[in-house]
């Protein structure tokens, strides 16, 4: 190819990411930043169930990770569980969604609640039922013998039951249906994401503009609990690490007045500018954790950049050039290529 002035290189960036910080991290010096999150989950009298978590949904998939984490360790449809994240007037306080942390600890939050409520839910069922609670199990919605998995009673029963007609429980049997739970990672400062990011590219000698061929990302982000939303928050962070090392960035006056304020002459790269993305994972669960999830979300930034600034630079050694500086622009390629 080179021969025929096609110059291409591929290039390798390998990252440590720390996600999921501990207390110390910010309660050290005094920042009022919590690293907990807190979690209450109730059975309503329908048979539903309404969750409240101090995480927040921002487009990363955070309710539907706490829905599938909670529904798994109840034995409820993910369809019969409500999620209401956020909005500390309405949710136990915590940390909200920032480094990575939504996942590693406001799921944990969850695990531990949902746990509690179906324990509390058998509980009920084995008082309504003249069961023990261990002879009983919680599968699709319906509280079932554990031995054999014969329904017993729905959920919607216990929910009536316990709300309504507590009368006909056992003398001085108070149901709780409700409770809440808060996890804070505890024994490590953070739990630490690690990976490789691979990028193909091709450079145009003549112009310095630069095109990618295709990106691979093989990451460890613990355990994983939803492989379509990680696989794509882990795209997302790749097109960001794309801006970062080829098109953003903020241009001043010599009156240091900025003059590339606004999307019209910000450049982001858009769909045209993005290569295939290949994903795939290695799996070592964290160890402060029983779900072993760590943070996810910028572990596609962390070292695209650098593996598209390798690549670039594969591609245009042959001709001497070497280009240190982001974003590399075509003025930027050009000059390292000393024809301009």
């Amino acid at each position: 190819m080179r021969e025929r002035g096609i110059y291409r290189g591929i290039g390798f960036g390998t990252f440590v990411e720390i996600t999921a910080p501990g207390p110390a991290f910010y309660g050290v010096g005094g920042a009022r930043i919590s690293a907990q999150d807190g979690c209450s989950i109730k059975l309503e009298p329908s048979g539903k169930v309404r969750l409240a978590i101090s995480v927040n949904e921002i487009g990363q998939g955070t309710e539907t990770i706490i829905a599938q984490v909670a529904a798994t360790e109840l034995g409820v449809p993910l369809v019969d569980l409500r999620v209401i994240t956020g909005d500390t007037d309405a949710t136990p306080y915590g940390g909200t969604a920032w480094a990575s942390r939504g996942a590693a600890i406001g799921s944990e939050a969850a695990l531990r609640a949902a746990r509690a409520l179906r324990e509390n839910i058998l509980e009920v069922a084995g008082a309504i039922l003249q069961s023990s609670p261990a002879e009983l199990d919680l599968r699709n919605g319906q509280v079932v013998s554990r031995e054999d998995g014969e329904e017993r009673i729905s959920l919607a029963e216990v929910g009536r039951i316990a709300y309504f007609r507590s009368d006909i429980l056992p003398p001085g049997f108070q149901p709780q249906l409700s409770v809440v739970r808060h996890f804070s990672p505890q024994g490590l400062p953070f739990a630490f994401t690690n990976g490789i990011h691979a990028s193909y590219v091709e450079v145009d000698v003549e112009t310095g503009l630069v095109r990618l061929l295709k990106h691979w990302v093989v990451e460890d982000c613990g355990r994983v609990l939803n492989p379509k939303l990680v696989d794509e928050q882990i795209r997302g962070g790749v097109a960001q690490g794309i801006g970062m090392a080829l098109y953003e960035e903020c241009l001043y006056n010599a009156e240091g007045q900025l003059i590339n304020g606004s999307l019209a002459d910000y450049l982001v790269p858009l769909a045209p500018e993005l290569p295939d993305i290949e994903v795939a994972h290695m799996e070592t669960p964290s160890r402060y954790s029983e779900l072993g999830a760590k943070g996810a979300g910028e572990a596609g930034t962390a070292a695209a950049p650098a593996a598209i600034m390798n690549a670039v630079n594969d591609a245009i050694a042959p001709l001497g050039g070497r280009i240190t500086t982001m974003p590399m622009t075509p003025e930027r390629i050009l000059r390292a290529l000393k024809r301009i």
